[in-house]
């Protein structure tokens, strides 16, 4: 039950596949880095960057909704605040084959801004709560379970209204979400980029500690901030998972510890998983497509390792020549060893 009392139309997913994910990051989380963290992390709950509604729709489909079959459990997040059009481009990625559709209520950008989607949507919950209602109503068909989710700040600008924030969450569970990743900052919609956005404003991670408390009918995944292994397990003591963001991309070997950590399994060498995703890479190759679309999500694998810069050198450099190949990257661990060698 929810905090009027509303009946909620789903059960919650299971609590393992929340524990672990990766945060949805533009020009970033695309399917090349999914197939390579779900590598590393075989249990996490990967996520798309945003695409918007309209895109969906009207756009290129097979490079906007690109997905892999090694990529599941993985969702899709929209950004949109049409409840028609988000209802429409839901069912489209669900008949993509994507495990969960989350809608973006925490995106800061002046793009978004214009388009009064993304944070603009904390000023509105009943729209957002008519939004999720809209898409659970056109995923009711899916051949499986697609739940809908909601990725939100903590609020916008001044709000710092801790009952404000519970409130836009109670509208929406109410609408039949069940699932919230909240990313513990407020968002500064007038004087700060998006980078600026994603630092600046205050961490209250005791917001999302207290909602889960408060709301334990609820799954409560906490987003923002997370930046290494300690963090990370710290959060799963007052709520259902940690999802990390630029520290998985810039430290991908952190997803790999983390997931043996909290799921068991072996700890395999960076040079045994990045040489995993070879068939993967020559298969892409063989399509066509340019190494360094794929490379470039691995240049951090070795960071802060000895050898590491050399390692990001010699890829970068590689794998933006015509014809490179897999050649490069082996070129790349190489070096890497010997650079580990020599700091021995």
């Amino acid at each position: 039950m929810t905090a009027s009392g509303q009946s909620l139309p789903d059960p919650l997913p299971d609590a393992a596949s929340l524990r672990l994910s990766v945060a949805p990051m533009m020009d970033w989380t695309d399917t090349h880095c999914r197939v390579f963290h779900r590598l590393l992390a075989p249990h996490a709950r990967l996520y798309t960057e945003m695409v918007h509604a309209n895109a969906v729709i009207h756009g290129d489909r097979a490079r906007l909704l690109a997905l892999d079959p090694v990529e599941h459990p993985v969702a899709l997040q929209l950004g949109g605040s049409e409840p028609e059009l988000l209802a429409q481009a839901a069912a489209i990625g669900a008949a993509h084959g994507f495990d969960e559709v989350n809608l973006n209520c925490g995106c800061p950008s002046d793009r978004v801004q214009a388009g009064r989607f993304g944070a603009c949507l904390m000023r509105e919950p009943a729209l957002v709560a008519d939004s999720v209602a809209a898409m659970i109503a056109a995923l009711a068909d899916a051949p499986g379970p697609v739940p809908v989710t909601v990725k939100c700040r903590l609020g916008v600008d001044d709000d710092h209204d801790y009952g404000r924030f519970r409130a836009f969450v109670d509208t929406i569970a109410d609408a039949g979400c069940r699932t919230f990743v909240v990313h513990a900052r407020n968002a500064w919609l007038q004087g700060l980029s998006p980078k600026e956005n994603r630092e600046v404003p205050p961490l209250r991670y005791d917001w999302a500690w207290r909602l889960k408390r408060e709301r334990p009918d609820l799954a409560v995944i906490v987003n923002g901030g997370i930046a290494d292994a300690d963090e990370a397990t710290a959060h799963l003591e007052r709520t259902d998972g940690a999802m990390l963001g630029r520290a998985a991309y810039h430290d991908p070997y952190l997803l790999h510890r983390l997931d043996v950590a909290w799921f068991g399994g072996v700890l395999q060498s960076r040079g045994e998983l990045l040489r995993a995703l070879r068939p993967y890479v020559e298969a892409q190759l063989a399509r066509g497509m340019a190494l360094k679309h794929i490379t470039r999500h691995v240049l951090g694998l070795f960071n802060g390792q000895p050898g590491g810069r050399r390692f990001r050198q010699v890829l970068s450099e590689g794998a933006h020549r015509p014809g490179a190949g897999w050649n490069v990257v082996e070129r790349a661990l190489a070096a890497t060893e010997s650079g580990r060698r020599a700091a021995a």
